[in-house]
């Protein structure tokens, strides 16, 4: 393994601390803070508050410490951020059960990214910086390769796959925490902010313009909200569906 020294000449500085190979130096008494500290705190006010919330002043404020004694694990905000982000997705369920297929192991690999931006939805908000460097972003990473095994894809198709599935969880994710942002702030409840939808839609459209939306609204799609996973599953089978027929092209 290399080197603490030679890690940091090729390593960004917070990929290094995210996995434990650099130490910040500092001066004068041990600290009473650690990263760990200060990145489970960020995490909880951007939990409550939204990330907006979070500032290197806030988390201080939160850990009852001076904020300058912040730097000396973490050098600035965007740094503290991208370790949140790999905090958020918490660790990964492993790669495989017993006897379970790609199919399954890779809905439950979505299943639990799922949850886990349901639990720091914000996280489904913050701009994807890189291809995935952090630990429990390769971890997560690892278990999806895991699941393919055996399928025949390549390399290449699998993180071919691997980006489909992630990136469809994370935009049904943001999706998702957007409309509940909307639904909240009109100050309805989700089924009557549903219902008020297409009574707008009629009083604005022509039915001879739009024969196929009247068609839509008439057909009471809005009059109550699926299940909370209803489209989710339906997205995701759709997506399994489409690797099924290439695993099946590459079997001899």
């Amino acid at each position: 393994m290399a080197s603490p020294e030679a890690v940091e000449a090729v390593v960004p500085a917070t990929v290094a601390a995210a996995w434990g190979v650099r130490e910040r130096p500092h001066k004068g008494p041990k600290p009473t803070l650690n990263l760990a500290r200060i990145v489970d705190a960020a995490v909880r006010i951007a939990d409550t508050e939204g990330l907006d919330a979070v500032s290197m002043g806030r988390v201080a404020a939160e850990l009852k410490a001076a904020p300058m004694s912040l730097y000396r694990h973490v050098s600035s905000k965007e740094e503290l951020v991208k370790l949140m982000v790999d905090a958020a997705w918490g660790d990964s369920l492993g790669s495989s059960l017993s006897g379970e297929g790609w199919r399954a192991g890779l809905s439950r690999w979505a299943w639990a990214m799922r949850d886990a931006l349901r639990r720091h939805p914000w996280a489904a908000h913050t701009p994807i910086s890189g291809l995935p460097i952090m630990p429990r972003e390769i971890a997560w990473f690892e278990d999806a390769l895991a699941c393919m095994a055996g399928t025949g894809l390549t390399e290449a198709r699998k993180a071919s796959v691997i980006m489909l599935l992630s990136g469809y969880v994370r935009n049904l994710a943001a999706t998702e925490a957007d409309i509940a942002a909307a639904v909240a702030a009109s100050g309805l409840g989700l089924d009557e902010w549903m219902a008020s939808y297409p009574a707008v839609l009629g009083q604005l459209t022509d039915p001879r313009r739009f024969p196929a939306l009247t068609a839509f609204i008439a057909a009471g799609v809005f009059e109550a909200a699926d299940g909370p996973d209803d489209e989710f599953v339906f997205g995701l089978d759709r997506i399994l569906d489409g690797v099924g027929v290439l695993v099946e092209r590459m079997t001899p």
